[in-house]
């Protein structure tokens, strides 16, 4: 008889059956706990890549668990669908749109996402690029320009030339586009930017809320955020009514302050170079500088380059005359521009201070007397004791900066302050494919909100691409003149459109709500479901959109929207795909297509393999072998239930739980209930607190090796029919969630009724995990030498004294005297003689 497994023909029938039933459409009236599974959603490039089959696969299997659990579970999906990459398509074809481009890409990644069984409730699906969407984008940030949380202001920002773009301080890595490479511009722009700084400290001190974010995810964000303690400080400039301000979180090492710098944008630059008597010299070099882009300037490796103003500064507290420096590595975006520069005690001060001949002194010591401190190669950096520091000398780090903040603040010449590196967020982009800022300039009236009532501004569909430094919207007469709203005379329209990541900082709301036209959600829903109960996505994402989200939750928040104060409770950061041990790329040529191992193995083995291959945390390593082995596991699931048939489906089936016990079982039936109980305790555990799928799947193997042993050899009159029954129907709840389609198939084969995924999760009974006997190893001064079976409940000496008898035992031991005897409940014991 043929029991063939045809995968193809199984997930095209219960794909179809699930859609039909609406099998995973969320309740809206359920009163049963809720929990909300998300993925971050993606970028509709038209075409899966192993990267997507990890983290839905990882969403997917919680969403499934929690549901069989007895949760109300929301698990959406939608598209990412705005940016550069339609833009740029549409512009290299030639012959495509790039809201064409997008839909189609949409409506394949659609059917590729379907083809993997995923649980979505599909009613909720939501692109940004649509304008039902990217309405109520508009309108959130409506609410931050009338509260003042989005402004536009005349700024040096990122331009990528390639792009043709602004980017964010965030968008930039080394200096070069996050997204091209292309190396990153200086440009002076008027810009939008929203007050990301406001909520600095709310970013930071609310990380103790989140216990169930990675610890390096969180780090992250408060080394971007930067927040800082210090002094700001007045240092007078001779000659000059100025006086210098430097912002410092090291006030103890002032008296070590042996030069200042200015950055080469720094305002009394000007002024230095009017009354210099070496003004050519100085203003080549300042435009040397300028040149530079700012990871140039700012990598420890880069050369410092300086020049000398020919001024002096004044210390503050010693009365020191130190002279001033304009120099590349000290930027106007960060501080205040100036730096009181301690070489001492500071590496880049050093280097610079090595490079001029600039004084080097030593100020602080450390507090152990034993450590010497030799500036002869390097700074010393670490907090200590005062030195050479006039009334202060004496005090700890700790302790002089508390004084020197009196002091200062008494002579006005310095305030305690608290600095930050995060900068508002800029989100204007002068390209096409993104949300128009609802904005509209008047003449008369200036700059005027668009009325609500007449969102959405939709993108126009006529359009020329080509960007050449300005949005192509300011192209398109049609779009570009309007009406004021409030005077009804010609105006323009704002022609930037918004970063997508201001899209994708609220999608996560949009889905509790996705087909309301009156508000962006209902705060109820709001409050019901969020934060998110698990978000799935790239650690690659903590700083850009974990970041801007938690931002547009505690924003929405303040708008009395919701009451809600993170949007993620949980944030479970996967792993990447490699293969040959790197990163999948086509350039390195060892990218692995899903839609291949979907159509070599089925959905179950691909969605397995890659939650068998590796914890969701840490990186996957791609092995062709790996897939085929989980494959050859499935096979082996499906020919138990089928080669099987008869006795699983035999008078003596189905029984109930109560009825299979341990009182009423003896040998291999018992073994095989402790089996079977021990591993949902295992699996259990393993998905919901640990996420390990690769321990949860491996023990389901097992379960799956131990039941094919019990009938193996055995006529079906010696087999235990109900509880051979019971074992294979757990084994297939346990399964579910991994491979949806297959335990769909062989449950409905049991006679049982549809589905499988609405089933309660089986519970494993502590006393059925008890053992009446167990074995244990006997070591002798730490070599095993005896195995023995003993009763679970003896007592430790009655254990030692059968050990002592053991025959084996007697002749290792033989007249040596017995030292101890080490008893390891349950494993082993060792006599040391």
């Amino acid at each position: 008889m043929s029991f063939e497994y045809n995968f193809t023909q199984i997930e095209e029938k219960w794909q179809k059956e699930w859609e039909g039933k609406s099998l995973y459409e969320t309740s809206e009236d359920s009163q049963a706990e809720s929990f909300y599974a998300l993925e971050m959603f993606p970028y509709p490039s038209g075409r899966l890549h192993m990267g997507h089959v990890r983290v839905y696969s990882i969403g997917d299997v919680m969403a499934r668990f929690k549901r069989m659990r007895g949760y109300n579970v929301l698990h959406p999906m939608g598209w990412d669908a705005f940016g550069l990459p339609a833009e740029n398509a549409a512009i290299e074809h030639g012959n495509i749109h790039p809201h064409d481009w997008t839909w189609d890409n949409i409506d394949q990644m659609k059917k590729q996402l379907k083809s993997m069984g995923l649980s979505y409730d599909w009613n909720r699906e939501l692109a940004t690029a649509s304008p039902e969407y990217y309405r109520w984008t508009q309108w959130l940030f409506l609410q931050m320009y009338k509260n003042d949380l989005a402004y536009k202001k005349k700024s040096a920002v990122n331009w990528c030339p390639s792009c043709e773009t602004v980017l964010a301080n965030e968008q930039v890595v080394d200096g070069e586009c996050e997204r091209c490479e292309a190396a990153v511009e200086d440009k002076e722009l008027a810009q939008w930017f929203l007050r990301i700084t406001d909520y600095a400290d709310q970013l930071i001190d609310d990380h103790e809320l989140l216990e169930k974010w990675p610890d390096r995810v969180k780090e992250m964000q408060k080394n971007w955020i930067g927040r800082s303690k210090g002094l700001r400080i007045n240092f007078p400039v001779k000659g000059f009514e100025e006086e210098l301000e430097v912002f410092t979180t090291r006030p103890d090492t002032i008296y070590g302050a042996t030069y200042m710098v200015l950055a080469p944008e720094h305002p009394l630059v000007e002024d230095i170079l009017d009354r210099s008597e070496n003004q050519e010299d100085i203003k080549a070099r300042v435009e040397e500088m300028k040149e530079q882009q700012e990871e140039e300037r700012t990598s420890p490796k880069s050369e410092k380059i300086g020049v000398d103003t020919g001024f002096k500064a004044i210390n503050p507290l010693s009365g020191e005359e130190i002279p001033v420096y304009i120099a590349n590595f000290v930027l106007m975006e960060y501080g205040t521009g100036a730096i009181m520069a301690v070489p001492g005690h500071d590496q880049r001060d050093y280097d610079f201070a090595k490079k001029y001949g600039l004084n080097i002194r030593q100020v602080i010591k450390p507090e152990a007397e034993d450590i010497e401190v030799d500036l002869e190669e390097e700074a010393f950096t670490e907090e200590g004791v005062l030195i050479n520091s006039d009334k202060y000398s004496g005090l700890t780090s700790k302790e002089a900066f508390a004084e020197m903040a009196r002091d200062l603040e008494e002579a006005g010449l310095g305030q305690e302050e608290v600095n930050y590196r995060l900068k508002d967020w800029l989100i204007s982009r002068q390209r096409y494919w993104g949300a128009p800022i609802p904005i509209v300039y008047c003449d008369e009236c200036g700059r005027v909100p668009v009325p609500e009532k007449e969102l959405p501004v939709e993108l126009p569909y006529e359009v020329e691409l080509e960007a050449g430094g300005e949005s192509p919207l300011s192209r398109n007469k049609d779009f570009l003149h309007t009406d004021c709203p409030e005077c009804g005379q010609e105006a323009r329209r704002e022609t930037d459109t918004m970063d997508t990541f201001v899209d994708s900082s609220w999608y996560f709301l949009r889905y509790l709500d996705a087909g309301n036209e009156e508000v962006p959600f209902q705060k109820d829903k709001v409050n019901e479901w969020c934060p998110v109960d698990v978000y799935v996505g790239g650690v690659e994402h903590a700083i850009l959109h974990l970041l801007y989200a938690r931002f547009f939750t505690k924003v929405v928040r303040d708008l009395e929207l919701a009451d809600v104060d993170e949007p993620f409770d949980h944030y479970l950061a996967q792993g990447m795909v490699l293969k040959d041990g790197a990163k999948m790329s086509k350039s390195r040529g060892n990218v692995v297509d899903p839609l291949d191992m979907l159509s070599e193995f089925g959905a179950d083995a691909t969605r397995m393999f890659i939650l068998f291959a590796a914890p969701p945390k840490k990186d996957l390593e791609w092995s062709h072998e790996g897939i085929e082995g989980l494959y050859r596991f499935i096979k082996r699931v499906w020919r138990l239930v089928k080669e099987n048939k008869d006795i699983l489906n035999g008078e003596s089936a189905p029984v109930s739980d109560d009825q299979l016990t341990a009182e009423n079982l003896e040998g291999e039936d018992r073994d095989i209930l402790r089996f079977m109980h021990k591993s949902i305790k295992k699996v259990t555990e393993d998905v919901s607190e640990r996420q390990t799928f690769n321990t949860a799947i491996s023990a389901i193997m097992e379960l799956t090796n131990e039941i094919s042993d019990y009938i193996s050899d055995r006529s079906p009159e010696h087999i235990n029919g109900s509880l051979f029954r019971k074992s294979v129907e757990n084994l297939l709840l346990l399964l579910a969630p991994f491979a949806p389609h297959v335990t769909e198939e062989l449950w409905t084969e049991l006679g049982n009724e549809f589905s499988i995924h609405e089933q309660s999760w089986p519970h494993y009974r502590e006393s059925a995990l008890e053992k009446d006997e167990l074995e244990i190893a006997i070591q002798i001064n730490g070599q095993v030498r005896d195995h023995m079976m003993i009763p679970a409940e003896i007592e430790e000496d009655k254990l030692k004294e059968k050990v002592l008898n053991r025959d084996k035992v007697q002749k290792y031991v033989d007249n040596d005297e017995v030292k101890k005897i080490i008893v390891v409940p349950e494993k082993l014991v060792n006599v040391v003689v």
